[in-house]
């Protein structure tokens, strides 16, 4: 049924959201002390990212670039230089933290890599993103790995047209229903969504009502390995 499996990174195979809310939080809590009480900073944070998505793209340096700026605007200029000079550092620590695998994802990549060409799909900024799967200790399970700066069904057509993969015969596993899944199922491939608790306002997207049987939901990573081979029997 598929000839080739590809997996997200952030959120799928090691950590990353939590990072984001423990920074959100700690900016939260250096600018409150500069805005009027009552306005909600977290989510002035949330649509500055919103509005340079165009601009910046997607990753820790976007959320970066958006926390300065949120932090000057709300606090109208009157933020002091060490407080950003806080809000940088906790960017560069951000973007220099290890990778975090979650529990058994060597296991799986090596069961699922040794049966099907697999490769991965992530999207963000080029030299956090290549850092990270440098470093992660896995990237040898997979055939290719792709770094995109938007995950849409035009980027995935290009990427499968490239590598000449039939998305009839293509499965994408990750947690982000929005970015993993309706792309894929919209242009023909199959999507396994592996949900993770935490996820990123603006990666919120409703279950799909077409093409709904081009997508299954498994609880956790561990159950991939199992389901793809039923799918094979």
């Amino acid at each position: 049924m598929f000839d080739v499996v590809a997996f997200d990174a952030d959120d799928t195979l090691w950590f990353s959201e939590d990072s984001f809310r423990k920074y959100e939080t700690q900016f939260v809590d250096t600018v409150a002390p500069y805005v009027p009480v009552g306005v909600d900073i977290k989510a002035a944070l949330i649509a500055t990212e919103r509005k340079n998505i165009d601009a910046y793209g997607y990753g820790v340096k976007s959320f970066g670039l958006s926390s300065m700026e949120a932090a000057i605007t709300l606090s109208n200029g009157e933020i002091p230089s060490y407080e950003l000079q806080k809000i940088l550092h906790g960017v560069r620590e951000h973007l220099t933290e290890p990778v975090r695998l979650f529990d058994g994802v060597a296991e799986v990549l090596a069961e699922v890599s040794s049966q099907f060409r697999t490769i991965l799909i992530t999207k963000g900024d080029l030299a956090h993103q290549t850092r990270k799967v440098e470093t992660s200790g896995i990237s040898h399970h997979f055939d290719h790995v792709e770094i995109v700066l938007e995950k849409d069904p035009a980027t995935y057509a290009h990427v499968l047209k490239s590598l000449d993969i039939n998305p009839k015969s293509f499965c994408m596993v990750g947690n982000s229903m929005k970015s993993d899944i309706l792309p894929v199922i919209s242009i023909g491939g199959f999507g396994v969504y592996v949900p993770y608790e935490i996820l990123w306002e603006l990666d919120h997207a409703e279950h799909p009502t077409a093409n709904a049987d081009r997508y299954v939901e498994l609880e956790t990573l561990s159950l991939v390995p199992e389901w793809l081979a039923q799918q094979h029997k």
